[in-house]
């Protein structure tokens, strides 16, 4: 097996999996919301891990713990006032989703290199305006520099989903609200992080112990927060380890498959995320002729729903087209070796398909 949909999730780093036991272990079950000593125990653990995940974001601001990015993305936008969200055409379902359950949906256009228009016009009375670091499909990288300071100047504030730049980036520079989430940087299921800058202040979605500073109550996993804090930190330590190794298997990977169009920016990209396309492509057959490559033709998210690609047809292909294309994703454990390997797999499967 060949694992490439590290969009979908990244495998657990051993570092995260050794911070993790300890509180897995027979005495480290205790509530951090406790007040005896196993529990100040755990909470210190929670309060490290916080640290750790914070350093991967900018300074001014406090990080709340949620059970996903995308319960973290509805509290920044539902608890929030109201008034006109904009959000990116290429945005995660999670917060195209929620704008549109709120009924203040306005979109901003794309280019077919799918990078935003640093200066795309804001709807008037903007609250909120949304638009991902780097996109989950196929992987460009966003202005959200530009963006954040245009939507601060029109009174907005800015959120940013940095799921899937999140400790392979420097933090979006200029925004009021980041989500993360633990399992696409080598962390653990089962939590993300809201950072929330100072003075932003929200309305919690969950209401009972008041945990998180009133904003997320439930009671916190010491187990899941410390995997996510370890994760956090190693990827912070790796950071340009890691975005070189990406590059050398992007590059690797582009040479087997020549042949095969790129959607998106070649430049404006995580090279972490390779999306192609190939006429005449039945991805269906080639994931059947290809079990020992785990691939995706989308957004994992999304995979079970039918429909083309949102984020495909935002850059301007028709349904046809977005049909022809897979998504390879890889990174710190991948090896080169690997990457060729399925390359030529897939490549060699879809010349036996006419394509």
């Amino acid at each position: 097996m060949i694992y490439l949909d590290y969009q979908a999730t990244t495998p657990l780093a051993p570092e995260a999996r050794a911070a993790m036991l300890r509180w897995l272990a027979d005495d480290g079950f205790a509530n951090p919301h406790s007040a005896h000593r196993m529990g100040r125990a755990a909470a210190a653990a929670v309060e490290v891990a916080r640290e750790q995940v914070a350093a991967l974001l900018p300074p001014g601001g406090r990080v709340v713990f949620t059970a996903s990015a995308t319960e973290a993305l509805n509290l920044a936008i539902r608890g929030g006032q109201g008034g006109p969200v904009a959000v990116s055409a290429i945005e995660h379902a999670a917060v195209r989703d929620t704008a549109r359950w709120q009924g203040i949906d306005v979109e901003l256009p794309v280019g077919s290199d799918g990078v935003i228009d640093p200066e795309a016009v804001l709807p008037d009375g903007a609250r909120l305006v949304a638009v991902m670091q780097v996109n989950n499909e196929i992987g460009t990288i966003q202005p959200v520099a530009r963006l954040a300071e245009r939507a601060k100047a029109a009174g907005a504030l800015f959120l940013c989903d940095a799921v899937q730049g999140g400790g392979k980036l420097a933090p979006p520079r200029g925004a009021d609200l980041i989500a993360l989430s633990a399992h696409k940087l080598h962390g653990p299921k089962g939590i993300g992080a809201l950072w929330v800058r100072d003075g932003v202040n929200l309305t919690p979605l969950i209401h009972g112990g008041g945990q998180e500073g009133g904003l997320r109550s439930g009671t916190l996993s010491p187990a899941l927060c410390a995997g996510f804090g370890a994760a956090a930190a190693l990827a912070a330590a790796r950071m340009e380890e890691d975005a070189a190794h990406v590059s050398a298997l992007w590059d690797a990977a582009r040479e087997v498959l020549s042949r095969w169009t790129l959607n998106g920016s070649e430049t404006l990209r995580w090279k972490g995320n390779l999306n192609l396309r190939l006429d005449g492509l039945d991805v269906s057959r080639l994931m059947s002729e290809c079990r020992g490559v785990m691939f995706s033709a989308g957004s994992a998210c999304a995979s079970g729903s039918g429909r083309p690609s949102h984020v495909l047809r935002a850059i301007g292909l028709g349904d046809a087209q977005a049909k022809t294309s897979i998504r390879l994703g890889f990174g710190r454990y991948t090896t080169r070796e690997e990457v060729v390997e399925a390359c030529r797999a897939l490549d060699a499967a879809a010349k036996a398909q006419g394509a």
